[in-house]
């Protein structure tokens, strides 16, 4: 007979709790053997009506929620934690059809809830873990909005000036790995800005960048232009002359001077692999023309165009015929789940499929689970970006990153040969 008290299976001495709410005993145990050994204090619930009565006394920073309990199911539930304004994260776990999966985590989304990348049942105890991963990088100061790591967690939220940013030099670019799937190897990086304010610290560009075609665009540009160049030069003289990516508005990349710009900044060596410029899909849809012409000149040196936020835009997928890029970056929304969100694989799926027939290459970005890369290695993607990987740091940092235990260096002759991920990610990948 099932008992109207939660069960608890160890002592509350972690911050961290979790419910667990299933009406499966053994599956119960199993997880909250789980969460304990990482760090949560576990409470297990087989009923609703004790479970909610334990929301009220004390509200979990995790949830592990399973799609049928008893006469209920994860929708009610779902639909409860909305109107009590759960903010903590929330795991589904079934044995259900991923299609099914993916539907109820989008209702968790739609109903504003914190949804983590679901699981299927039998439950195994490394698929758990990665989540579970997940979650910690949200307690330890990036908070998850939908599944997703929120980007705008550095600072304080802030407004800050971008003209006296770069006037006093605060402005920084920091680097995040980028990822060849066939190789495992880091093929590039790319550069993002950031402000390093002398009171509060690291901010975001959601902080700072002003509205889309402002002026201050052109300064900002010539800022990323400059300083990503002089940082590969940096990167180049520690063995590591990767290919970097910059993010430039269209506005500013049909600038008459940005090609000027980018002629006269260059690296002259011949170990330069050339330059990744990334442009969002909705400028690019908007002005074909003018970005065909750019990317024909920017082509003369060896500076590729990027169709960055692939799938943010809603745009056919039949469009980027139109488009002259040379890489295609998947939108997080659309990689983030797509191991067990079917609409999400398919329209990955479609892109790949596409995109290959085009002769460009396929970049996922944000990456932050095994399966989810599973998935993507399988659909053809060529390279991904992702806390699965790396978290974006400094130039130094990114060196000592490169050559580290994240993300192991091996040398080929004299010279540093390609970084490649750690062994216990490759591990996990052929699990």
């Amino acid at each position: 007979m099932s008992s109207s008290k939660p069960l608890t299976v160890a002592a509350e001495s972690s911050d961290q709790l979790a419910y667990v709410l299933d009406d499966q005993p053994e599956v119960r145990a199993i997880i909250c053997n789980i969460l304990a050994s990482i760090g949560y204090a576990p409470r297990q619930f087989d009923r609703l009506v004790p479970f909610f009565e334990g929301l009220n006394n004390a509200a979990p920073e995790l949830i592990v929620l399973d799609v049928i309990v008893g006469q209920s199911d994860a929708i009610e539930v779902i639909r409860y934690l909305e109107a009590f304004r759960y903010r903590g994260m929330v795991l589904l776990i079934s044995g259900r059809d991923p299609v099914t999966l993916g539907d109820i985590q989008r209702i968790g989304e739609d109903h504003g809830l914190t949804m983590l990348p679901s699981v299927q049942k039998p439950v195994r105890a490394a698929d758990l873990k990665n989540r579970l991963a997940v979650a910690a990088k949200g307690q330890n100061g990036q908070p998850h909005v939908n599944g997703q790591v929120s980007q705008q967690s550095e600072a304080p939220q802030i407004q800050i000036d971008p003209i006296e940013a770069l006037r006093n030099c605060w402005l920084r670019l920091w680097y995040q790995a980028k990822i060849d799937l066939k190789s495992m190897t880091v093929c590039g990086a790319e550069a993002l800005l950031r402000a390093n304010h002398p009171e509060l610290g690291i901010i975001s560009p959601v902080n700072f960048l002003p509205p889309s075609g402002s002026v201050i665009y052109q300064p900002l540009t010539k800022f990323v232009v400059l300083q990503a160049m002089a940082d590969w030069e940096h990167f180049a003289a520690q063995g590591q002359p990767l290919k970097l990516a910059i993010n430039v508005p269209l506005h500013a990349l049909h600038s008459p001077a940005f090609v000027d710009l980018v002629r006269r900044s260059l690296p002259k060596k011949a170990s330069f692999p050339g330059l990744i410029v990334e442009v969002t899909e909705g400028d690019a849809l908007i002005k074909t023309r003018d970005i065909r012409e750019i990317a024909a000149q920017l082509k003369l040196y060896n500076v590729g165009i990027s169709l960055n936020d692939f799938g943010e835009a809603h745009s056919s997928l039949a469009r980027l015929r139109d488009l002259p890029c040379v890489e295609l970056k998947l939108h997080r929304s659309y990689v983030s789940g797509c191991a067990t969100d079917c609409v999400k694989q398919s329209f990955c799926s479609a892109a790949v499929e596409l995109a290959h027939g085009f002769g460009l290459t396929v970049c996922a970005e944000g990456v932050e689970n095994i399966d989810d890369l599973r998935m993507l290695i399988d659909l053809g993607c060529h390279s991904a970006q992702g806390f699965v990987f790396a978290k974006p740091t400094d130039p130094v940092s990114f060196v000592k990153l490169l050559r580290g235990p994240s993300i192991a260096s091996s040398r080929q002759g004299d010279g540093w040969g390609n970084p490649t991920v750690e062994l216990g990610l490759a591990a996990e990948l052929r699990a």
